[in-house]
């Protein structure tokens, strides 16, 4: 057996990262595969960075690494409301601002897709990582799209499971060929109603994989303080708190 976990979308939130962590620490993972956006939204982005550099967690390039990365322009998106796009635009001039120099060539050089292999007993499980998709970064993928969307990812990647982020609400689909689409849901900013941070486990046998989401609380309302008193908007502690806002 081999137990490895897959997290994304921290977004500047290290209380909730650290909280992640920890668990991760309690239950012996030691394999852990970070699937990007370290920044925005909340105002550790250097300090979620230096975790993730500290401890050699592989990790992919997220939609707001690149745009930090690459200090690519904004482009307003048709799902969000005028005070959504309001504040996003100030949230991540906010990281162009602040992320380090050394912590963007960081973000620049981080790979886009990530391959896992892992042979138990004789058994050879193929994994693959992505942030949204094979073809993107910024592809939103629900777990309402139709099964052959997630089925063709996987006969493209020649792969067993793959794991995604990206949208912010976790799920697992089994396909009829015993092969999984999973979504690890996010750490620093989940859509889901709960708000908890999200991560996966996968524990490896050689007759199957089995996938867990797992949601954990942390002090959020501390975070939603920090953030207002950072510079970042509002909007994003009023999120964090559930608070009536649209998604």
């Amino acid at each position: 057996m081999i137990q490895i976990a897959v997290f994304s979308d921290v977004h500047g939130n290290l209380p909730a990262l650290e909280a992640v962590l920890k668990d991760m620490e309690e239950k012996g993972i030691e394999h852990k595969f970070c699937l990007g956006d370290l920044v925005d939204f909340a105002p550790w982005g250097n300090e979620v960075i230096e975790k993730i550099k500290s401890l050699n967690i592989p990790c992919l390039m997220g939609n707001h690494d690149e745009r930090i990365a690459f200090n690519i322009p904004v482009i307003p998106l048709p799902k969000h409301s005028e005070e959504e796009t309001n504040a996003r635009l100030i949230a991540i001039d906010h990281s162009k601002k602040h992320i380090t120099k050394e912590n963007k060539k960081f973000l620049s050089e981080l790979p886009f897709h990530m391959k896992l292999n892992y042979k138990i007993g004789k058994k050879h499980w193929n994994i693959q990582l992505v942030h949204s998709s094979l073809e993107s970064n910024d592809t939103y993928l629900y777990e309402s799209e139709n099964d052959e969307v997630f089925t063709q990812m996987l006969e493209d990647s020649k792969s067993d499971l793959i794991v995604m982020g990206h949208t912010h609400l976790s799920f697992k689909k089994q396909f009829d060929n015993k092969k999984w689409a999973v979504n690890c849901g996010s750490v620093g900013r989940s859509r889901e109603e709960n708000r908890l941070a999200s991560y996966l486990t996968l524990t490896l046998h050689e007759e199957e994989i089995n996938p867990e989401i797992i949601q954990l609380d942390y002090p959020i309302e501390e975070t939603a303080r920090q953030i207002q008193e950072s510079g970042i908007p509002d909007y994003y502690a009023s999120f964090l708190r559930n608070e009536n806002i649209l998604l």
